[in-house]
């Protein structure tokens, strides 16, 4: 989704024995550049479930959200504001089948792997080393932070029965 020329995406690093899910884009302006399986928020999307899907439509894999590594906001190299809201999850069902208009091949790798200098054209390479470098050190936190129904959340508090006393 694209608002006030924010771009707004998600992504997921699928993880299967302790391996990474990369694919390589086919799209003409990002061609034969690595990332991880994302995409745009589509209006009124929850960005849960765009993350769930975009992961099925780059993949083939329906996949469990199991946590995020943040938010990330840059320049992307198509040249827009993108703000990147990106997660970690497990495979539950599907098979790997890519959609060749978009994705050219995939490849599983260890996270580490990210971090060779020149081993893989990344796209958006900066942002793509500093979420490896949040999976690697296990910088995670819940899902709870984009939906109430994950996790214990606890209630706002209630100050509609408060007095305020405002001096000047």
């Amino acid at each position: 989704m694209t608002q006030n020329g924010i771009v707004l995406v998600v992504s997921v690093s699928i993880l299967h024995e302790d391996k990474l899910l990369m694919i390589k884009e086919n799209k003409e302006s990002v061609k034969n550049t690595w990332n991880f399986p994302s995409g745009r928020i589509e209006y009124g999307e929850d960005i849960l479930d765009a993350a769930r899907r975009e992961a099925k439509e780059e993949t083939g894999y329906d996949v469990q959200l199991t946590a995020t590594t943040g938010i990330y906001n840059f320049i992307s190299s198509t040249n827009h504001l993108v703000i990147l809201f990106h997660f970690t999850g497990e495979i539950i069902g599907g098979s790997l089948l890519l959609n060749a208009t978009e994705i050219i091949d995939s490849k599983w790798i260890a996270p580490t792997d990210l971090l060779i200098p020149n081993l893989m054209e990344l796209r958006d390479k900066a942002v793509i080393i500093q979420i490896t470098e949040n999976l690697i050190s296990q910088k995670e936190y819940s899902l709870a932070l984009f939906n109430r129904y994950y996790g214990d959340i606890p209630r706002p508090i209630d100050f509609s029965n408060e007095v305020t006393i405002m001096s000047r």
